[in-house]
């Protein structure tokens, strides 16, 4: 756009750092004339300019208030990088479907707002990813053409990784058949290799050898634990009073009892 190519060196890094992942903006889909686009809310972007990793960046205003924020994201906001949005309903029959969004003429920046990207950051992996992408294109399609030295070493490198598949499929099936004959010898039953599917480490898969299935123990919480949470649920609640000169009993509030207490006091 042709606002954003006016901006200021400092005004376009601020942009490129919210857009980016560094900033830890929460990034939500929203429905913008029959389109997606991403959009945030101010709160968000006020927080990533406060945060420690923008204090790190060079080149950029300095922030260290949230008036400083406001002011910074103004003008970020002035160049058309990001524009204030009002949020509907889903765009489609399902609620999860993503949020209808309008672009509200007058435009600053409030933090309980919410603003739509118009502005995609740096551009550089999405382009070293396309030149990676075509290099292996052109790779695949030259090999008829490569040293017969550099074929025999793909040849080699796809059977071995081909057997490497092949052996986890193999344990996994022989740890299955295994396990469902424990299951019937010796309930309940022993798993090989029981962190295979785990999500850890390589070496951390195959620790320990076996282990029996034994079901989990939920945890229970202490009975000290529990009656000292009911009083606590009853803090500004009604309760019931007995009273001895009649030996019926009436609701009373809090505030009531603490101003019986002290009228006996006085």
């Amino acid at each position: 756009m042709e606002q954003q190519a006016k901006a200021p060196p400092d005004i376009r890094k601020v942009a490129v750092f919210l857009r980016s992942g560094k900033a830890g903006i929460k990034v939500r889909v929203g429905a913008l004339n029959g389109k997606r686009f991403d959009y945030f809310k101010g709160k968000s972007a006020i927080k990533a300019l406060l945060s420690p990793a923008y204090a790190k960046l060079k080149g950029v205003p300095k922030i260290t208030t949230e008036a400083e924020a406001l002011t910074t994201l103004a003008a970020v906001n002035s160049f058309a990088f990001f524009l204030r949005v009002q949020r509907g309903g889903p765009s489609g029959s399902s609620s999860s479907s993503p949020k209808v969004l309008q672009v509200i003429p007058e435009q600053k920046f409030v933090g309980d707002e919410y603003y739509v990207w118009f502005f995609e950051g740096s551009q550089w992996t999405t382009y070293a990813g396309a030149i990676l992408m075509v290099g292996v294109m052109l790779a695949g399609v030259m090999f008829p053409l490569w040293p017969p030295i550099m074929r025999q070493g793909v040849y080699y490198l796809s059977m071995g990784m081909l057997g490497l598949i092949g052996l986890f499929f193999a344990i996994a099936i022989v740890r299955l058949i295994f396990y469902i004959i424990t299951v019937i010898v010796a309930s309940p039953g022993i798993w090989i290799f029981p962190k295979l599917f785990a999500d850890v480490g390589f070496v951390e898969s195959f620790i320990p050898l076996y282990e029996w299935d034994l079901p989990k123990k939920k945890s229970k919480k202490k009975k000290g634990d529990k009656s000292k949470a009911e009083p606590e649920n009853n803090d500004g609640g009604a309760y019931i009073e007995e009273i001895e000169d009649s030996g019926a009993s009436r609701p009373h509030s809090r505030a009531a009892k603490v101003e019986e207490a002290e009228d006996e006091d006085a």
